[in-house]
């Protein structure tokens, strides 16, 4: 294996992860139960905001004199020398490679891109309807419609390269042939900052069985990667299992230096006239808020059973979101469907982040990060106990 090399991460050293400790106080919002997609992530809860403003400021210390006296410092480190600015990420799918909202964001003031999914050759997708909309959230059904490695890189790399923000490459395959061939393509091309492994692809090995529902599968695809590359790995995880905890330990083992958790669940939706599916492929992936508690479930387990760094995904619209998860042991967060109702989202969370933490006197955001954990590792959900009447 080659020796390990320091991945160029973002802007100057010295200032890069401080935060904003000036900005204005957050807009808060909680993640509603059942609502549309739309109204979900524009309308926020009467009241919520007030509320958490009031709780997030100590009693003692006014929020105008905690703002102004502490620098926040929101830099995460993900393993193998990829060190972000701050956490918030946008996830793979709904920013497309970075260069589609570079002129409506400020893509540097990002975390990190986890751009669109790459596999080894083209591919057309699924056919048509690929998307639709679901109360709290959206299925989509576009099928890693994708102009294959050689191409992304030929377009985008050199753009990447000259941005601060790290652009991390979401890699998709159907065998562990397909995903070491991509990996290999992009190891050391400047611009790339780290691999995102989507496991949730059909397994042509194995009768189309996913990887990432296997536990020997997500091991071995982990492991035949990690020989193929010394880039940062994170691994991004299903949810579609009933324990998640084995496959993610097993991942971590195999060599993984983070996880993501979770790709979209599986869904469908019918026809108006219930005449037959909607979606041209039957099922979709659904995403949105409706996931959240999902998503916060499967970050508490797995954060409860690696000693590597979780980043969430899973129907942020609001910063309450963003604080749940790192609660829940999350060190970062990606921002996926929210993006289309407002691409500006994640950059304004990076200020709200910093902005709470500076009213509660925290120089450094991880204070957060783990506190609704048990001290002793608690049963996976998949027991059942904790659905008793």
């Amino acid at each position: 294996m080659k020796a390990r090399r320091r991945v160029v991460t973002h802007g100057k050293a010295g200032q890069a992860g401080r935060g904003t400790p000036n900005a204005p106080a957050p807009n808060t919002r909680r993640t509603p139960t059942v609502r549309t997609f739309r109204s979900a992530i524009l309308e926020p809860r009467p009241g919520s905001a007030s509320r958490a403003a009031a709780a997030a400021v100590p009693a003692s210390r006014p929020a105008a004199v905690a703002a102004r006296s502490v620098a926040v410092d929101l830099t995460v480190d993900l393993g193998r020398g990829l060190v972000l600015r701050n956490p918030i990420l946008v996830a793979s799918g709904t920013f497309g490679y970075g260069v589609e909202y570079a002129d409506v964001v400020d893509v540097d003031r990002l975390g990190a891109i986890c751009c669109k999914g790459t596999t080894l050759r083209p591919r057309q997708g699924n056919r048509p309807p690929r998307v639709t909309e679901t109360p709290g959230g959206m299925l989509n059904s576009i099928g890693l419609q994708n102009p294959g490695v050689d191409a992304v890189l030929d377009r985008y790399a050199a753009q990447w390269a000259g941005w601060q923000v790290p652009v991390i490459v979401n890699v998709a395959g159907e065998s562990i042939e397909d995903y070491v061939g991509v990996v290999r393509k992009l190891d050391l091309v400047p611009g790339i900052a780290g691999i995102e492994l989507n496991i949730s692809c059909p397994n042509v090995g194995k009768g189309g069985l996913q990887f990432a529902i296997d536990q020997d599968a997500a091991a071995a695809v982990t492991r035949a990667v990690r020989r193929a590359t010394e880039l940062p790995l994170i691994v991004k995880l299903s949810p579609n299992v009933a324990d998640i905890r084995p496959i993610a330990a097993a991942i971590a083992e195999a060599g993984a230096d983070a996880l993501s958790a979770i790709n979209t669940l599986s869904g469908m939706a019918l026809r108006a006239d219930r005449t037959g599916p909607f979606l041209g492929n039957t099922y979709g992936g659904l995403s949105g808020p409706a996931i959240k508690p999902v998503a916060l479930r499967i970050v508490y387990e797995v954060a409860q059973v690696v000693g590597i760094p979780v980043i969430a995904i899973g129907g942020v619209t609001g910063l309450d979101d963003v604080l749940d998860f790192l609660a829940a042991g999350a060190v970062a967060v990606q921002v996926g469907t929210a993006i289309f109702a407002d691409p500006t989202l994640p950059a304004r969370l990076v200020d709200e982040l910093a902005a709470v933490c500076a009213r509660r006197g925290l120089s450094r955001y991880d204070a957060l990060v783990g506190t609704a954990l048990p001290r002793r590792p608690g049963a996976a959900s998949s027991k059942g106990v904790e659905y008793r009447p």
